[in-house]
């Protein structure tokens, strides 16, 4: 069996140092009106009437891929999608980004080509990327990292945190398109490492796409549909975006609730390949989307609203409920019809 820690990413250790650091920068939290704490997917500052929202992530790993296709013009619309998500889980709407390319050596031919990527993810999302920064750091860098900080704005009284959440909310899954930007560690270690397979090969399994296609789509963006939803009115109590950790990202809204997943869509051919190549189904779980990119949580009664709002733009499902309070656990029924529960 193949697990994320044997790629490299060990998550607990992970968890553990950044405990270490933000234990650190817990006082610095009294220095302004904070609003929500990097627990969440975005932080807010209070300004007047209304907070901003900020919100930081990397292409990651999927940088790799990039460099075994030599193709660079989409890792941008990654970096996009990776911090607006983030940014529209509290209510907010992303308005700026400012991106930061770290690179062993400047390569104008590559740089153009991310700018291509980032181009397309601002236009995807309705932001402008207003500046940023390029470093060029021999011995640190290994070729080039991409990373960016998007901010958002939302009134006070439409934050949303998930502090309204309660026993009955139905969870509405969006779709993703694939394995978006997390568990590429994974992904490559099973591919190239353990099957010895080339990026050109076929996703084992299937015969109409390539590993390499397969792992370096770019990841969906979701603002138009949460954005329209947004401005519906409907009650919508928390907002999720499924990235690394898959669906233990529900945990991060509110302590003593629990979540029944019991209708996810069909698997992902990406995924279903890479569980039939010896990764634990638990761990499938825990590592990747599974299909499912963003999640809302709305009230019985405006559930059926919000899905014909966003099935505007995306396929989307209720996906389960919110079930007994004080246990904080995640339940989900796999592909497979097992039931397995994370704590």
């Amino acid at each position: 069996m193949v697990t994320y820690s044997e790629s490299g990413v060990d998550i607990n250790l992970e968890e553990l140092t950044i405990r270490s650091l933000t234990s650190k920068l817990n006082e610095t939290l009294n220095y302004r009106e904070i609003i929500t704490e990097s627990g969440h997917f975005a932080a807010l500052v209070k300004l007047g009437n209304k907070a901003i929202a900020m919100s930081t992530d990397g292409v990651g790993s999927k940088i790799l891929v990039a460099k075994m296709m030599n193709k660079y013009d989409t890792i941008g619309i990654d970096c996009i999608a990776m911090v607006v998500n983030d940014i529209l889980c509290v209510g907010a709407e992303p308005i700026a980004l400012v991106d930061y390319l770290a690179v062993e050596k400047p390569n104008p031919e590559i740089a153009e080509q991310i700018g291509v990527g980032l181009a397309k993810g601002a236009k995807e999302s309705e932001i402008a990327i207003i500046g940023g920064e390029t470093a060029s750091l021999p011995e640190i860098v290994n070729d080039f990292d991409l990373a960016g900080t998007g901010i958002g704005l939302v009134d006070i009284e439409k934050i949303i945190t998930g502090k309204e959440i309660h026993k009955g909310d139905i969870l509405i899954g969006i779709e993703s398109n694939g394995i978006h930007s997390n568990g590429l560690s994974l992904a490559r270690k099973v591919f190239f490492e353990e099957e010895n397979l080339k990026i050109n090969d076929l996703l084992p399994g299937y015969s109409h796409t390539t590993i390499g296609e397969e792992l370096l789509k770019p990841t969906t963006i979701y603002v138009k549909p949460i954005m329209k939803l947004l401005k519906s009115n409907l009650n919508i109590h928390g907002l999720v975006h499924i990235t690394g950790g898959g669906f233990l990202n529900l945990k991060r809204l509110k302590k003593g609730i629990s979540f029944n997943i019991t209708n996810l869509p069909k698997i992902l051919p990406i995924f279903r390949s890479i569980y039939n190549l010896n990764v634990p189904l638990n761990e499938m779980y825990q590592v990747f989307n599974m299909g499912i990119g963003f999640v809302v949580i709305v009230s019985p009664e405006d559930s059926k609203k919000a899905l014909k709002i966003i099935r505007e733009h995306h396929s989307a499902y209720e996906i389960g409920t919110v079930t007994e309070e004080n246990e904080d656990t995640v339940t989900i029924k796999t592909f497979e019809g097992s039931i397995i529960q994370f704590k």
